[in-house]
């Protein structure tokens, strides 16, 4: 893994900096490669816009956005750690040979499946098990409800997969969409997102930055996809 030797502008400490490593949806560890030589600058605002970066994976060609490195000097200074724009990854990319052969090639078109029968939706619940019904449609057979009740509402966990099903009568927001992303990113998982209201305009710009699929729930129980993440989990199932 890379590192690079970061010294703290408030107290002049030198420390080696190595970034995290986050799991792209093809199941690569990426990581956002660092700008050498760059100075370093103390975080004293923060905006949403430069608490994310734009990271490209080397392995599929994936774009994605993930938290924006930081470090923390003992002396209470956090110190923003410049990444290398995504562009110039992408052309240092092309310049390197072909991808290696042990990369596998893409996923096959799964077999046809049968309709997917729906069930009326009149409540919360009926919601949810809805969702859970049309998982295990796409080939999620170990489709189960939590137990416990996290902060992080988590309505349905599968193999690889966390899912949230907002039943209020409003779109849901762009707060939940991040806090389900996030929550995913922590347990490693792909986040699915159900709602029977829509969708916030800046939330759906969101999820499709994040890779993430949305689906509307109609009242008679049909999933529909309303970003191109979901059509690709419809396309290619479990």
């Amino acid at each position: 893994m890379e590192s690079v030797p970061v010294r703290c502008p408030a107290c002049r400490r030198d420390h080696t900096y190595s970034p995290p490593v986050y799991p792209c949806p093809c199941g690569a560890p990426t990581s956002p490669p660092l700008l050498h030589g760059a100075s370093v600058a103390p975080i004293t605002h923060r905006t949403w816009i430069d608490d994310w970066v734009t990271v490209r994976c080397r392995t599929c060609g994936r774009h994605d956005q993930w938290p924006q490195p930081e470090l923390c000097c003992p002396c209470g200074a956090v110190l923003r750690i410049p990444v290398r724009p995504a562009a110039e990854d992408d052309g240092a990319a092309r310049s390197r040979p072909d991808r290696p052969a042990h990369i596998p090639p893409p996923r096959t078109a799964p077999p046809p499946r049968p309709a997917f029968r729906p069930l009326p939706v009149r409540t919360a619940h009926e919601a949810v098990a809805s969702a859970a019904r049309y998982l295990k449609w796409l080939g999620y057979h170990d489709v189960l409800r939590p137990a416990d009740r996290s902060p992080v509402r988590i309505d349905l966990r599968a193999t690889g997969l966390i899912v949230q099903v907002d039943t209020v009568p409003l779109p849901t927001a762009l707060r939940d969409v991040e806090c389900l992303w996030l929550n995913a990113l922590t347990a490693s998982a792909t986040s699915v997102f159900f709602s029977l209201a829509g969708y916030a305009q800046d939330a759906r710009a969101r999820a499709d930055g994040l890779g993430m699929p949305l689906f509307v729930l109609d009242p008679a129980g049909t999933p529909h996809p309303v970003n191109s993440p979901a059509d690709e989990l419809i396309s290619t199932g479990a």
